[in-house]
């Protein structure tokens, strides 16, 4: 088949149903623009997972008796605790903090606080074991082996507040895609809905295409080259939507929170990451609509 030939039934076809096909390309993408949002949420989660994870630990707080009786962790029951967590296979590296080593952290954090400084002591410190775990999410098992054991007072970790920062990340996600699934339905029924009116709009010329010999294939190609060139049309429009959010909405409204390092950056790196994705599945959810279209509604 020739290429002129493709291209020129493509441009009629557009040309023909110029309302519906940017209808269907601007309804893929916000599809893909949503849907890309979301991959990009779900790649900021992971990379927050790695950066939080790194510093997640948990915290021992022993008695103040037993923190002011045994200051170097020499006797029972510290010992007993210090040698209970080298046994355990989810740590992986341990740090005892004395009294006064705690009242020397204190002071440095809160040196431009005076106030703080005049009412804390060493005394009203714990001494404390710092552990960092393996897997960090593995937090309460540590919790539950040293509650309640003697000389401890509490076990504290770090973990609360990122389970709770990313539920609300993953539920951000999920409704994000949740909506661009509801979109893509709604593009599919597009295209379905372009391909049969264009091959109506059409049906005298497929018809002697068909009488003079050409195959069933032939006369679809047309058809699905127009779908599958406004998906890609509508991948793009994503894309450059998901560019413009990054620096007129991302970088700043979030450019201080971006750059104390509390969120990842939504950088060049993540934006070409997603752009094939899009673009694959803009054109792929055209080609696979107009096909099944064509074959099951269409008779050419």
């Amino acid at each position: 088949m020739r290429a002129g030939f493709v291209v020129t039934e493509v441009l009629n076809g557009f040309r023909r149903n110029i309302t519906m096909t940017i209808a269907m390309i601007l309804t893929t993408a916000i599809s893909l623009g949503l849907l890309g949002g979301g991959l990009i949420i779900a790649r900021m989660t992971d990379q927050m997972r790695d950066v939080y994870g790194d510093k997640v630990e948990v915290t021992i707080y022993l008695t103040p008796d037993q923190s002011a009786q045994d200051p170097d962790c020499r006797a029972s029951p510290c010992t007993d605790i210090n040698k209970q967590l080298q046994a355990n296979t989810d740590v992986e590296t341990i740090d005892y903090e004395s009294q006064a080593a705690a009242y020397e952290r204190y002071k440095q954090q809160f040196a431009g606080q005076p106030e703080l400084l005049e009412i804390g002591t060493p005394e009203a410190l714990s001494a404390s074991f710092h552990v960092k775990l393996f897997d960090p999410q593995r937090y309460r098992v540590i919790a539950e082996q040293f509650d309640g054991k003697p000389g401890v007072q509490s076990v504290a970790d770090q973990s609360a507040f990122l389970d709770r920062l990313f539920s609300l990340l993953n539920g951000i996600r999920n409704a994000t895609i949740i909506i661009a699934l509801i979109q893509a339905l709604a593009a599919l029924l597009l295209i379905s809905n372009m391909v049969q009116i264009a091959a109506y709009t059409r049906r005298t010329e497929t018809s002697i295409m068909r009488l003079v010999g050409a195959s069933r294939w032939r006369t679809q190609l047309p058809f699905m080259i127009e779908a599958v060139t406004a998906g890609i049309i509508g991948a793009g429009l994503a894309i450059l939507g998901l560019i413009g959010a990054k620096f007129l909405f991302v970088d700043k409204a979030l450019g201080p929170v971006i750059r104390s390092g509390i969120l990842p950056d939504i950088d060049g790196a993540t934006l070409v990451w997603v752009s094939p994705i899009l673009i694959a599945i803009g054109a792929g959810l055209a080609a696979v609509s107009a096909y099944v279209t064509l074959r099951l509604y269409v008779r050419l």
